[in-house]
């Protein structure tokens, strides 16, 4: 890391922690630091960053959330809102803050509670948030994860009360304004799933304005016994807009979990999506889809780490790929000694349609308990030869032949958007992207 892009975020570290000295994020903060201090930004000698390079993004000159004043959505914001969104909670992060005025809340309290994270951690959720925000560090070793919790700053609580089921959904909107510099956001989400309810949570990611936008984010879920969690992730914005986004799912209680990431357009982007199996029986789901094209790169970290017995879960990753883009899938399978009687799955799967785009997919298993089923696997190639024979038999043009056998290779993720606005609304992006008539 160059010693300009570390003294510049010194120094904006330390003029937040002079401007918010906030007891317990304070603390969280400089202890961040500390570990980002020691490690720095991941590069490609780390083993977990091999393919995925974010050093060189760092060197606009980014301002960061805490120097900005409180402004409005841009215009062109309502293009990128999602369907469904009169029937949804709309929280908006604006360069990476959580803005309420900008939000709209349509759920009861009895239902769900949604507040700033400085207001939940100095009031009555104080407890709440020290007892899970930032647990994910104790998982995640990682330079940017360090960043995030070192610039906590205007970051959102929610909380799920026992029994509550949401009427409406959650959708968490990523907007950065880069119309007058490049903006670095860090947002910051901690989510509580209490005893036997449910939450449909959704996130998704715009930029408008020519300059770059980089956006280093942390959601934190707990989901709790007998709790349902169905979480979405949709990434479609410009080619100068970069993320690295981390779900870290703790499952404390027997619990469901199921997860969809859908990235179809961008910069660099890294997805990691962390689940902790605590308790024993808990269920998880992990669904993935890369549809890239021109020269995005896409990489796919994900990581189960049973740890206690009769466990079960499912992960399925598929990818094409187009063009110069470029794909990675890293998926870890942990299985610790007291997780016995684990069931675990792992695929993933990709498709390249040319000769310059690439894939690098390395499925992983650390298996410490004796009695388990577990299953991982990847394949790479082409569209299946035979099949596009069969359509254009039939009397189905090349094209139209080559567009449904991706659709329907993609369809088997999609189908697992839980919202039925949201599954159509995904479903048109990729039939857009493949042309079909």
């Amino acid at each position: 890391m160059k010693a300009t892009q570390t003294a510049y975020l010194q120094d904006r570290f330390h003029r937040l922690q002079s401007s918010d000295p906030a007891g317990f994020l304070e603390m969280l903060r400089d202890r961040g630091f500390s570990a980002f201090s020691r490690s720095g930004l991941p590069g490609p000698k780390n083993e977990e960053w091999k393919y995925t390079d974010v050093t060189a993004l760092f060197d606009a000159p980014y301002r960061l959330a805490f120097e900005e004043e409180t402004g409005a959505l841009p215009a062109a914001w309502k293009s990128g809102r999602l369907p469904g969104a009169r029937q949804a909670n709309e929280l908006v992060f604006l360069n990476g803050r959580y803005e309420p005025g900008l939000s709209v809340i349509r759920s009861p309290k009895e239902e769900l509670e949604i507040l700033p994270l400085e207001t939940a951690a100095s009031g009555a959720y104080s407890e709440l948030v020290k007892s899970h925000l930032d647990k994910s560090s104790e998982v995640v070793k990682d330079g940017l994860q360090a960043l995030n919790t070192s610039f906590i700053y205007g970051g959102l609580f929610i909380h799920v009360p026992e029994r509550a089921t949401v009427s409406h959904p959650v959708y968490i909107y990523h907007v950065a304004d880069t119309t007058h510099h490049p903006v670095l956001a860090q947002p910051r989400s901690l989510v509580i799933v209490e005893r036997a309810a449910f939450l449909d949570l959704v996130e998704t990611f715009m930029t408008t304005g020519s300059h770059d936008s980089f956006t280093n984010g942390v959601l934190e879920i707990v989901a709790n016994l007998d709790a349902r969690v169905e979480y979405c992730r949709i990434q479609n914005d410009v080619p100068h807009a970069s993320s690295v986004s981390t779900t870290h799912i703790r499952q404390t209680g027997k619990s469901f979990v199921n997860t969809v990431v859908v990235s179809l357009n961008g910069g660099v982007i890294r997805n990691n999506v962390n689940l902790i199996l605590e308790a024993a029986g808990n269920e998880a789901h992990m669904y993935g889809l890369y549809l890239l094209k021109g020269q995005t790169h896409v990489d796919n970290h994900t990581m189960v780490d049973n740890r206690q017995p009769n466990c079960f879960s499912n992960e399925y990753y598929k990818g094409i790929l187009d063009e110069k883009s470029t794909g990675v899938f890293n998926g870890k399978i942990f299985v610790r000694p007291d997780a016995q009687k684990t069931n675990a799955y792992q695929s993933n799967k990709n498709i390249l349609l040319s000769d310059d785009a690439s894939v690098n997919t390395k499925p992983q298993l650390e298996i410490y308990a004796d009695d388990v089923k577990c299953s991982h696997g990847c394949t790479v190639g082409q569209l299946d030869e035979e099949a596009l024979f069969y359509l254009r038999s039939r009397g189905i043009p090349a094209a139209h032949a080559r567009s449904m056998l991706l659709h329907a290779f993609a369809d088997d993720i999609v189908q697992h958007i839980r919202l039925e606005p949201l599954r159509e609304h995904v479903q048109h992006l990729i039939t857009d992207r493949l042309f079909i008539p």
